[in-house]
């Protein structure tokens, strides 16, 4: 099952993750789903609430998970995905990502972006869908990338 992106809304998700450099970046996707894809429609930047490791670990607010649930409604959208950057280290889910990832049928976007303590630039980025009912059966399994425009819709 594809994520479908507009190139625009994969160029900011990038850039935020350039923006926040050395910390992460954190984000929430809406959009469609059916049994075929993920389609994006909009990206909510959010904060990254973590204080204590911003450099290596996001939290998004619940208030602003709730509030990008307001606005997926309002539009007839659903989450379908979040995305957040990875300073330093590779687009590749962590042991901390799967720990705290519970949207079951949601993408997962992880880009690396590397720098010089400074300035960030980003690299790779993949996307990885949490398939599962529970947290006992739960796994993210490699999603393909595909770009459309919107106008095409």
């Amino acid at each position: 099952m594809p994520l479908i992106i507009p190139q625009p809304l994969y160029n900011q998700l990038r850039a935020h993750g350039e923006e926040t450099y050395p910390h992460e970046c954190c984000g929430i996707l809406l959009g469609n789903s059916d049994a075929d894809h993920l389609t994006v429609c909009q990206l909510i930047r959010a904060g990254n609430t973590r204080t204590d490791s911003a450099h290596n670990r996001y939290n998004i607010a619940p208030q602003e998970l709730i509030a990008a649930q307001r606005e997926a409604r309002k539009h007839n959208l659903d989450i379908v995905g979040f995305y957040h950057s990875h300073p330093d280290h590779p687009a590749q889910w962590s042991p901390t990502d799967f720990a705290e990832a519970h949207w079951f049928g949601c993408a997962y976007v992880i880009t690396s972006v590397d720098g010089d303590k400074t300035t960030g630039h980003a690299q790779l980025t993949n996307s990885f869908l949490l398939t599962g009912a529970t947290e006992e059966d739960k796994a993210f399994i490699p999603q393909r990338i595909e770009f459309d425009s919107p106008a095409s819709k």
